[in-house]
Parts: structure tokens; C-alpha cells; sequence
């Protein structure tokens, strides 16, 4: 009983130094490797896609980008999920910051040769834990197909 509430309080810990390190761009980045790694290939188009966006969204230069690209596909390796960076954005952006995070997510999906399944359903989640309506969530993938 102890040791499992040790490791509670040790996970907890963890998430609040996780936090610590999180920002807009980063959770912004996670996300969009969460749906590139959606069908299970990392697609070149996909990574200079999510590079060019964060570039972008953010106004980042291309090296800072990249680097924050490369760091959440080193995140991915061990992700609990997308709920931490949602969580994150939800408290930190508003509904049209959220709503051109999802528009680039629409974009980084569209970026490679069709659009999968689970690429769409990843976003959807997203959409829906990021509180936007099955409206928005809609415009932001037409406004992604028409760029």
C-alpha cells in the first residue's frame, strides 16, 4: 500500500515538472507528431509540414521549429497521451488560437498521400478535448483542404 502511494506522489511530481517544461509551441508540436504517428509512418512531407507551421502559428525561426519537432518525436516515444498538451493549451489559448492549432493538425494530416483514418479520428480527439464544436471542427478541415 505504501509503495503504491510513493509512486503516486512520485507520478505526480513527474507531471508537475512536465509542466514546467510545456508551452504553447511544444504542446502545438506534440500534437501534431501524435497525428503524424497516427497511422503508424512518419512521413517526411508530414515533418517539414509541422515545421513549416509551428514556423508559422508561433513565429519561430526554422531551427527552432525543427528542434521542437524533433523533441516531441523524442516525446512520443514514451506518450501517456494527448490529454496533458490539450490541458495545457486549453488553459493557455483562446478558441481561435485553438481552432488554427487544429487547422494545422488538419494540415500536417493532409500533407502526406491522403488522409488516414486514424490521422482523422487523432484530430477529432484533439478537437473535442480542446472544447471546439463539431462546426469548427469541420471549418478548420475545409480551410486545410482549400490551402
Amino acid at each position: 500500500m505504501l509503495s503504491k502511494l510513493t509512486e503516486l506522489f512520485r507520478r505526480d511530481a513527474n507531471e508537475t515538472n512536465e509542466d514546467a517544461r510545456i508551452d504553447a509551441p511544444v504542446a502545438a508540436a506534440a500534437l501534431m507528431l501524435e497525428v503524424t504517428w497516427a497511422d503508424h509512418t512518419i512521413d517526411d512531407k508530414e515533418i517539414a509540414t509541422s515545421t513549416e507551421l509551428l514556423q508559422q502559428l508561433f513565429k519561430l525561426p526554422a531551427t527552432t521549429a525543427r528542434q521542437l519537432v524533433d523533441d516531441a518525436a523524442e516525446r512520443l516515444e514514451s506518450s501517456t497521451g494527448v490529454q496533458h498538451y490539450t490541458r495545457f493549451l486549453n488553459e493557455n489559448l483562446s478558441e481561435p488560437e485553438k481552432f488554427a492549432v487544429v487547422t494545422a493538425l488538419w494540415r500536417v494530416a493532409l500533407a502526406s498521400d491522403g488522409l488516414d483514418r486514424f490521422e482523422e479520428h487523432t484530430i477529432r480527439r484533439v478537437a473535442d478535448l480542446l472544447y471546439l464544436s463539431h462546426n469548427r471542427f469541420i471549418e478548420a478541415k475545409l480551410i486545410a483542404k482549400a490551402q
